[in-house]
């Protein structure tokens, strides 16, 4: 997982491994809210993850994270300040989780692992950026076909309600959308 960010040499994989401590959550797990401060970074070894805001009565899914996914919130990570979301389980999960502080403080350490994070907070940007376009530019079927071609595993293990969210779209022109592709 570590190495898919980026690659490590030994000497910093071996300084980073003390920090990471294996748990497994169940499904439902609120890893980070929009309610207080995220002080851990997880590492999704197996499991399914979305990540939503709260907006009036409703939730808004941006995002999901399965195997070797690393889940942060940004805002804390970068800021120190309470995190714009929520990331919840959406299955029982084994993770590893390493302290926020604890990671940046290795940062000041050593050039590789502070490049590692660069990239980490890249990959998340690059994440976020796409699906903001996508949002803006694409249709309602061109989402979800894009979906289907790059995660279609989604359809099997995610309610469709969270689906619908994160294609921006109501439940009702999701089941239109599927069933004009049948």
């Amino acid at each position: 997982m570590v190495q898919a960010i980026c690659p490590l040499p030994a000497a910093s994989l071996a300084r980073l491994a003390p920090l990471a401590e294996h748990v497994a959550l169940p499904k439902g797990t609120a890893l980070f809210t929009d309610e207080r401060l995220a002080d851990d970074v997880y590492f999704l070894q197996h499991g399914l993850a979305r990540a939503y805001a709260r907006r009036a009565d409703r939730e808004v899914t941006f995002w999901f994270s399965g195997d070797g996914a690393v889940l942060v919130s940004i805002r804390s990570y970068i800021e120190r300040a309470i995190s714009y979301e929520t990331i919840e389980l959406l299955e029982d999960s084994q993770l590893y989780r390493v302290s926020a502080r604890a990671l940046q403080a290795l940062y000041a350490t050593d050039v590789h692992l502070a490049n590692w994070g660069r990239v980490l907070v890249e990959q998340c940007w690059l994440q976020t950026e796409q699906q903001l376009i996508a949002r803006q530019f694409k249709t309602a079927t061109e989402r979800y076909e894009e979906l289907l071609r790059h995660n279609p595993q989604l359809l099997q293990r995610v309610a469709l309600g969270h689906i619908a969210s994160y294609l921006g779209i109501s439940q009702v022109t999701l089941s239109r959308v599927r069933a004009a592709l049948k």
